[in-house]
């Protein structure tokens, strides 16, 4: 699959309904895949923490979620490309995942927060397969308590497995587990709360405008005001640094051409 590269990352080019299309495509394999779906956030701390760098160059497919990723990969050159959203994938993925008859699971998060998904998931998606669901705790997993959770996921015959962990934590726990979970892994953060409706999705223009980090902010300000005020402004010198040197090198290109000439 195409990609563009975001501050040295791989982010996957393909517009929305094509990335859902190939999740579920894997899922109905069986493959052990490992989808991330990355924002400025996990762009900053893949740039500053070099091991879970190498998780996110490692997955299988990087999703754009952010209206500033997808600007920066339209000017890099894919023009049709759309924002990536988790909210988008969840609800895409098991729209499509009833119709090819693919059985999902969703890990991580909490009972109280699953069991209200299970009731919206039931009324909008009436013949999906839910293989399972499982909260974990906050803390790391024993050996066994792991080994015990692979099994559950491989015996349920589910294709997809929705992770909720928070970043980076879910990406790490995918990355340890491809090739040990038969199923497709999409790690969602967030997106379980938003669906399960204790936690408001931004309006869509704000998050057409690049803002839904402002509306989140609002929602979770102190939770949150650290990581925007520490990623943010890195990430736009980081792309600033970026885009001159795509400026100096199309620049480079065109002389030489002319030259040619």
């Amino acid at each position: 699959m195409e990609t563009k590269n975001v501050i040295d990352f791989a982010i996957t080019s393909l517009r929305c309904d094509e990335q859902i299309k190939t999740i579920v495509k894997w899922g109905k394999s069986n493959l052990s895949k490992v989808v991330c779906i990355a924002n400025v956030h996990m762009l900053i701390e893949a740039h500053q923490n070099p091991s879970f760098g190498a998780v996110l160059h490692n997955a299988d497919l990087v999703t754009p979620d952010g209206m500033p990723l997808v600007w920066m990969m339209r000017f890099l050159g894919a023009v049709n490309q759309d924002r990536v959203a988790g909210i988008d994938v969840l609800e895409g993925v098991c729209k499509l995942a009833q119709v090819d008859d693919v059985s999902v699971y969703f890990m991580g998060s909490q009972a109280s927060i699953l069991e209200k998904m299970k009731l919206r998931l039931y009324r909008e998606f009436p013949n999906l397969k839910i293989a399972g669901m499982t909260p974990l705790p906050f803390r790391p997993l024993t050996s066994d308590e792991d080994s015990t959770l692979i099994q559950l996921l491989n015996q349920s015959g589910a294709g997809i497995v929705f992770v909720s962990l928070g970043c980076p934590k879910q990406e790490t726990w995918m990355s340890q587990h491809k090739g040990k979970v038969s199923a497709v892994m999409v790690g969602l953060g967030g997106a379980f709360p938003v669906y399960a409706g204790i936690h408001k999705r931004a309006p869509e223009f704000l998050r057409r405008a690049g803002l839904e980090w402002f509306f989140r902010l609002i929602q979770e300000p102190h939770r949150l005001w650290k990581r925007y005020f520490t990623t943010i402004p890195l990430f736009l010198w980081l792309v600033a640094q970026q885009m001159l040197d795509e400026f100096k090198h199309s620049g480079a290109v065109i002389k030489i051409q002319r030259e040619r000439k």
